[in-house]
Parts: C-alpha cells; sequence; structure tokens
C-alpha cells in the first residue's frame, strides 16, 4: 500500500505493509533517532509528534500516518534548539536512550504553552526513564518553558 509521510517538512513516498508499524518505516527511511524500546506503547522512546500531537510510533500503522506531518528529534526551530540546550545545561540525559522521546514530548509541551509543573509531570509520565529521576528533566523543561 502506498503511503505519504512528510516527516520533518519532507515527503517520502513509500509501499508499506498494511501492518507495518511506523517506528520501523521511520527507521528505514533514516530517521534512526526513532529509537525502538518496547514495542508494546510502553516505554515512549520512540515518540514522535503526528500532526502536531505526541505518539507512540510503535502503537501506530504506517498507513495510518498516510498524509500526516511527522516530526522527529531531528526537526529544528528555535524552540527545539531551546530545549535540547537546557537539557544539556540541567545534565537531563544519562544513558541517554528515553532522550528523543523526552525531547518530543518537551516540545509539544513548550509549543502549548505548558503552564505549570504538575502539567510537565503528566506530560512525560508517557516516557519511561530509568536513569535519571526525571528531575533534572522537568528542570530542563520548566527552563525551556520559562517557568
Amino acid at each position: 500500500m502506498r503511503v505519504d509521510l512528510r516527516v520533518n517538512g519532507n515527503l517520502h513516498e513509500v509501499d508499506v505493509e498494511p501492518r507495518r508499524l511506523l517506528v520501523h518505516v521511520l527507521r528505514e527511511l533514516g530517521y534512526k533517532s526513532v529509537r525502538v524500546g518496547c514495542d508494546t506503547a510502553t516505554c515512549g522512546a520512540c515518540t514522535v509528534l503526528m500532526n502536531g500531537r505526541p505518539v507512540k510510533s510503535c502503537n501506530v500503522l504506517a498507513v495510518q500516518a498516510d498524509g500526516a506531518e511527522i516530526y522527529t528529534v531531528d526537526y529544528s526551530d528555535e524552540v527545539m534548539e531551546r530545549i535540547r540546550e537546557a537539557f544539556k545545561r540541567r545534565h537531563a540525559a544519562q544513558c541517554g536512550y528515553c532522550t528523543s522521546g523526552m525531547l518530543m514530548t518537551a516540545y509539544h509541551l513548550v509549543k502549548r504553552g505548558v503552564k505549570s509543573e504538575e502539567e510537565i509531570v503528566e506530560g512525560l509520565s508517557g516516557v519511561l526513564c530509568r536513569c535519571t529521576g526525571y528531575q533534572n528533566i522537568i528542570e530542563a523543561v520548566k527552563e525551556a518553558a520559562g517557568l
């Protein structure tokens, strides 16, 4: 089945099997920053933005993303750079496996104008991090959001 995926502004026309997951198609297209963690939509390492909302790409069929605007952590604009810099300053990554999912979720939160630490905690709850204890990640998102 032919699908059109616009990833980070680049149009990709790809033939996919109807059962193929978006995470695997993105990786085949060269977007290796999209991590395969659990394949059960539990860990959030595969989080991308699809039509402006964070989704776990291991839980989305590629055919469901036909015509969608998809952004991965490779996307760069002023907001994403601000978030990346805050993550660096706050030492918000350790092993780094969850970082792409955290960054995409943080991007969504900052872009929509997150207003409180509680919103940040709830927003990040879909991405598991076994290394950091989340505090530095929360502080980085607060910094990037101007809180």
